[in-house]
């Protein structure tokens, strides 16, 4: 890539407002599901309206930053962003879920392109490692911000303007961000045609979907033993074993198997897959422990001190990484990732507001903001530039995974401490067993809290405080996963990162 000609400070703007708009919709869509279910009256295939989406991101997002390092980043990113918004505008104007579900894939597959490529085009713009260290601490925020904000903005607009603003809001800033880029990045065109690694294109889909809808389905809609799952672990094992053996032989393949042996690249691969398990986890049951457990009006209380706090984080962090190698960076935030979720073990229905604002204040700054830069800058810094693509894309790819497969064992280990610690304790504090069933449910005190009888409501309260924390024992156990292997990733820092200068790959 060159960027020659360029305006970095347009090109920042533009890929700003690209990642804005495709994280927001990570989360931002899951806040208005009882708003479409009851728009279009159907309640058992709405879970697909997010499922789709995160399906169809995470499952192409390897491939895009593949084509974007053979291709071009410009064409890509612009690739991306119109599918994008294609796939918002007939989100907007869907008549039925099936329409809604499969325009979602659309949108998705959109988003699958914007998140690498936005990182790569900024570690290429800047000559100077540290430069680009430091904007992606900057962009790092911006997407864990709108992770965790989507779902309260989503709220917002489906309550004052209606769900399907949710989708026509992308429209103005993605077409803002795609005029900004074709007026300030300058693009160069390489001679060079490429071979497309197309088995392993679709046998990377194939792992990835069967994988992501075993986690998703596992434990709420069929049990981890029954046939269904076993089939889908099974067909992700078939094909991830014949989607290695095609990387081995292909000429450019997909995913370049040979950038793990680097021990950063493989590392911070694990890390971030930890990052994931502990960052959804707690963006999806805090809320809950917010309202259901502590009594709160909304999760506002929790999630705006643990937004305010990540992004610090992500921005200090990034300057941090001039100073000191990734090696202590990633350390620190493993040691707080555990810090934060033995914590977490101990609250309860007495908890203060003071005490869970600190927790989150942690869990923000010191957990989940730094890796959202230091992970890119740590692989960025130990591949190919001709790999700065597929090496942006695979943070994404892992911090998704390990997200989806947190939240759905952490609800697996929830939803059975809830169901036991109520049936052990359902006649001492009065409840029907015809009962038990309905009330193992996490989410009814934030429903319908107020109708319980209070003796029943805080004998609830303390059960599902002491399943979610539970819960977090997971997080736990992959954030020492995460500090060990931070132990052994070596010790690159940023002047030992490429210079982009050197590479023949063209934006």
């Amino acid at each position: 890539m060159n960027g020659s000609g360029s305006n970095k400070n347009l090109i920042i703007l533009a890929m700003a407002l690209g990642l804005l708009m495709s994280s927001l919709d990570n989360t931002i869509v899951a806040s208005c599901i009882n708003k479409l279910s009851q728009d279009f009256n159907v309640f058992d295939k709405i879970s697909w309206v997010f499922t789709a989406y995160m399906l169809a991101a995470t499952s192409t997002m390897l491939v895009f930053g593949k084509m974007s390092d053979l291709f071009g980043r410009k064409m890509f990113y612009l690739i991306g962003i119109g599918m994008f918004l294609i796939g918002s505008a007939l989100c907007g104007v869907a008549q039925s879920v099936d329409q809604l579900i499969w325009f979602r894939v659309i949108q998705g597959i959109g988003s699958g392109a914007l998140f690498p490529i936005s990182f790569t085009i900024i570690y290429t713009i800047f000559n100077d490692p540290k430069d680009a260290a430091k904007m992606s601490g900057v962009f790092g925020a911006i997407f864990g911000l709108s992770s965790v904000a989507g779902p309260q903005l989503g709220s917002f607009i489906a309550e004052h303007l209606g769900w399907r603003w949710n989708f026509y809001i992308n429209v103005p800033i993605g077409l803002a961000s795609m005029l900004v880029l074709i007026v300030a990045l300058k693009e160069t065109r390489s001679e060079h045609k490429p071979k497309i690694d197309y088995l392993g294109t679709a046998f990377l889909i194939i792992t990835t979907v069967s994988l992501m809808l075993a986690l998703e389905w596992g434990g709420k809609d069929y049990a981890w033993s029954s046939w269904q799952e076993i089939g889908l672990f099974v067909v992700s094992a078939i094909f991830g074993v014949l989607f290695i053996m095609v990387e081995k032989r292909a000429a450019e393949p997909v995913l370049p198997l040979s950038i793990f042996k680097n021990k950063m690249v493989l590392g911070t691969s694990i890390i971030v897959f930890c990052q994931g398990v502990l960052m959804f986890s707690a963006i999806t049951y805090l809320p809950i422990f917010t309202v259901a457990v502590l009594g709160h009006s909304n999760s506002n209380g929790v999630l705006t001190p643990m937004m305010a706090s990540l992004i610090c984080g992500a921005i200090l962090f990034g300057f941090l990484q001039s100073k000191f190698a990734f090696r202590p960076l990633l350390m620190v935030s493993m040691l707080m990732t555990i810090a934060v979720a033995s914590l977490l073990m101990m609250v309860g229905p007495s908890t203060s507001s003071g005490y869970m604002i600190g927790l989150m204040i942690l869990l923000g700054f010191g957990a989940v903001g730094p890796l959202m830069s230091v992970a890119q800058s740590a692989i960025a810094a130990n591949v190919d530039p001709k790999y700065l693509g597929v090496s942006s894309s695979i943070v994404g790819f892992w911090r998704s995974i390990g997200g989806i497969m947190g939240a759905s064992i952490m609800a697996t280990i929830v939803n059975n401490n809830l169901s036991h610690l109520i049936t052990d304790g359902a006649a001492k504090a009065g409840i029907p067993a015809d009962k038990i069933s309905t009330l193992a449910n996490p989410e009814l005190l934030m429903r319908a809290g107020g109708t319980i009888p209070p003796e029943i409501r805080q004998f609830l309260q303390g059960a599902l405080a002491t399943a979610i924390n539970h819960g977090f024992i997971l997080s736990i156990c992959v954030g020492i996963i995460g500090f060990v292997t931070a132990l052994f990733v070596g010790s690159s820092r940023l002047e030992a990162a490429k210079r982009q200068e050197a590479s023949p790959v063209h934006v």
